[in-house]
């Protein structure tokens, strides 16, 4: 793979060991991207869509994997939820009829099994139980693609002394990817895990994954989950070794 290499600080990546500057510590956090029922369970907003939910759910014991370390850590943590207000006022008359444009007929703020499809407070809405926050770890409610649009994300990053962003959810190509290209244009960092992603068809996964690494790392960088998991594994101890 070009352009990997690592340190005793750095994630083996592409294109090139992440972060940069080899700065990897507490201002690093972890984004979980609209893991949620309506993503991720029959019933949801993306069943009714007609695609299959076998990609959604692959990438759930990787993120998992993922959570845990950042949580014997102590590094920060955010989840994201995509929904809207239950009169729909924060809804567009294009994105609700776009949103309806396939086979079932139904979409935002119709009734499923789940209760209204990607309305804050249903069911569907909320985030799947296998990656559920814990106190401590906010939850940002968009009403689009992006965590930083019409929310107070970039707030809590700053506040919190956030520079780096370690991204993962669903769905690659339209959510993980608009959060990942405004988190770069806002100077943040971000590494994308290749297996704690995915979308609805496979090769919008491959080529989101891929326009991340052109041009030199045009938008941060790319690794694997076991390469993430070594590097964090390793401060993990050498933290605990200092304590000693």
């Amino acid at each position: 793979m070009k352009g990997k290499s690592l340190s005793s600080t750095g994630i083996l990546a592409e294109p090139y060991q992440w972060p940069h500057d080899s700065d990897l510590s507490p201002s690093t956090a972890l984004v979980i991207i609209d893991m949620q029922n309506d993503f991720c369970s029959p019933g949801g907003y993306l069943d009714h869509q007609g695609y299959p939910l076998e990609p959604m759910r692959a990438p759930i014991p990787h993120i998992l994997r993922l959570l845990e370390a950042f949580r014997r850590l102590k590094w920060p943590v955010f989840h994201t939820r995509e929904g809207h207000r239950a009169d729909l006022s924060d809804l567009t008359t294009r994105e609700l009829f776009r949103s309806r444009n396939n086979p079932s007929g139904l979409g935002i703020g119709d009734q499923g099994p789940l209760g209204r499809l990607l309305i804050r407070g249903e069911k569907g809405h909320d985030i799947i139980p296998e990656l559920y926050p814990i106190a401590g770890e906010p939850v940002i409610d968009k009403p689009g693609r992006s965590a930083f649009g019409y929310t107070d994300f970039e707030l809590l990053l700053r506040l919190k002394g956030v520079k780096k962003l370690v991204i993962v959810g669903v769905t690659t190509d339209v959510c993980v990817h608009t959060t990942l290209r405004d988190a770069d244009d806002r100077g943040l960092e971000c590494l994308l895990v290749r297996e704690g992603c995915a979308a609805s068809v496979g090769a919008l996964n491959d080529a989101a994954i891929e326009m991340v690494t052109t041009e030199g790392g045009i938008f941060g960088a790319v690794a694997g989950i076991d390469d993430v998991l070594t590097a964090l594994e390793k401060i993990g101890r050498e933290t605990t070794a200092k304590l000693l």
